[in-house]
């Protein structure tokens, strides 16, 4: 029987949940499975992985195939590296004591990378929400002066009395003359 790691679709529509499950291979996607080992949901920002990683790990030392999908989920949470250490070990190419603190060093390193992603996320809508604040800001003063200088009612000109220098007709006024 060969067994598989893979995706099994839940949710509504246009809203998907995946259920990570170990399966055999020749059952439907959403069917008959053996064990349910975590759950994805791509809707989230970054995407949000609940991996047990213990039985994942398990059932890839068992044999157990990775879809491809979930073999970067995997990846991405250190699973396959372990697998790899693991193989590695066995062969005696390396000591446990070495995979171990590779594994570690790598999870370490993972971690900042995730969380420096998380924070710039964060960084990025506070600053983008600011932005768009201060443009609402703006629009919103622009429509206040615009209201007050209608308010204003310009003064009405008395008319004003005739000049002492009263052009004749045919004579430019002094002024205009050059």
């Amino acid at each position: 029987m060969a067994v598989k790691i893979r995706l099994a679709r839940r949710g509504r529509k246009k809203l998907a949940l995946y259920d990570v499950v170990v399966a055999d291979a020749r059952s439907p996607r959403d069917g008959k499975f053996i064990e349910k080992i975590g759950t994805y949901n791509p809707a989230t920002v970054p995407a949000s992985i609940v991996l047990d990683d213990a039985k994942a790990f398990d059932w890839l030392m068992k044999g157990a195939q990775p879809s491809d999908t979930v073999r970067a989920m995997l990846s991405y949470r250190g699973v396959m590296l372990k697998r790899h250490l693991q193989i590695g070990v066995g062969k005696s190419a390396i000591t446990q004591e070495q995979a171990d603190a590779k594994l570690a060093e790598w999870v370490k390193t993972k971690t900042d990378k995730i969380q420096t992603r998380i924070e710039g996320l964060s960084k990025a809508k506070h600053s983008a929400a600011k932005a768009r604040k201060d443009a609402e800001t703006k629009v919103k003063e622009a429509r206040t002066e615009a209201i007050r200088k209608k308010a204003i009612v310009p003064p009405v000109a008395a008319p004003s009395e005739p000049s002492a220098e009263v052009a004749t007709e045919g004579e430019a006024p002094a002024e205009t003359q050059a």
